[in-house]
């Protein structure tokens, strides 16, 4: 991309063009539920990015009958999966992991599970509480994880309300699944293939980097793991198959880029009408090998909960 942002760091208000919740973007709801071949194993579903809207998240898991009226797990022995990015931009990122926590337990009694994958903003918050103002090698310049922390959103009552077990948490996600011949992962970027040829490899490598507690290979970490776009462009589907050739799976889910930029629209110019519908679906794309999950929660679109597979 031509203008690409600096290395390190997801963009902002500052950097993107700016989406108000309200503007026109459209995208084809193609959730439609589908009976799950193995008896034993209840229905899988993926939550895309949360950033802190724990009320949005009530609802969104709410309306697919995953939780009852007062927050607890009603699911049975469905599975889901959190891709990452529970913190920063919204309110309550404390209140998301206290909940995705709570609820892995309530699935896992119920004989389900509840699951979560390790988003850049998780990465980001481990560095700006273990390593703070420590300057860190960027490769453009002097950074910190504070200050990157603090440009991306993050939340100082979050900081204030984290502990260890959070951290531990945290530090402990898995970076890569497969499930039901589904890739799931974060971000939308080839860059996992760095970090081991195997999806076990590559979750082994990921935890011993966070356990070595390294400023800057940590940093290099977030940087890498914070790319996106990679099956967007011409080319994109060829990388999506560069990592399934790897990893396996049939489709990769992915969250990190949000609808609207990967459909390159930004909502109306200024003055014009920006009523209309929103995102009220996942995006398939690359030959309908990609599916994006990012509902742009925290600009035009919403926080999407759906059930896998999808139609096209």
């Amino acid at each position: 991309m031509g203008d690409e942002q600096p290395e390190g760091y997801t963009p902002t208000e500052r950097d993107l063009p700016v989406i108000r919740r309200g503007d026109t973007v459209q995208v084809q709801s193609v959730s439609e539920p589908r009976p799950v071949s193995d008896d034993s194993r209840g229905p899988l579903f993926v939550v895309g990015d949360v950033h802190g809207y724990l009320a949005e998240l009530l609802a969104a898991l709410g309306e697919q009958g995953l939780i009852d009226a007062d927050g607890n797990w009603a699911a049975g022995n469905a599975r889901l999966w959190f891709l990452g990015d529970f913190t920063d931009r919204g309110p309550d990122g404390i209140g998301v992991i206290d909940l995705v926590m709570r609820l892995s337990a309530e699935a896992a009694a119920a004989g389900g599970y509840c699951k979560a994958l390790m988003g850049n903003h998780e990465l980001l918050l481990l560095g700006a509480k273990r390593f703070a103002d420590t300057p860190v090698n960027s490769g453009a310049g002097t950074a910190t994880f504070q200050a990157a922390w603090l440009l991306n959103g993050g939340q100082k009552t979050d900081m204030e309300r984290l502990q260890d077990v959070h951290l531990q948490w945290m530090s402990r996600l898995d970076a890569v699944v497969e499930e039901d011949g589904h890739l799931l992962m974060h971000s939308d970027t080839t860059a996992y293939l760095d970090y081991g040829s195997t999806i076990e490899d590559v979750n082994d490598t990921i935890t011993a980097i966070l356990t070595r507690n390294d400023a800057d290979e940590c940093w290099d970490l977030f940087r890498k793991l914070t790319k996106r776009f990679a099956f967007r462009d011409e080319g994109g589907a060829d990388a999506v198959r560069e990592l399934m050739a790897t990893y396996g799976g049939q489709r990769v889910v992915h969250g990190h880029s949000p609808i609207p930029y990967l459909l390159g629209e930004v909502g109306p110019e200024e003055g014009e009408d920006s009523s209309g519908p929103v995102i009220n679906g996942p995006h398939v794309y690359a030959d309908g090998l990609a599916i994006a999950m990012d509902g742009g929660v925290t600009m035009a679109g919403k926080l999407l909960v759906v059930q896998l597979p999808l139609h096209d």
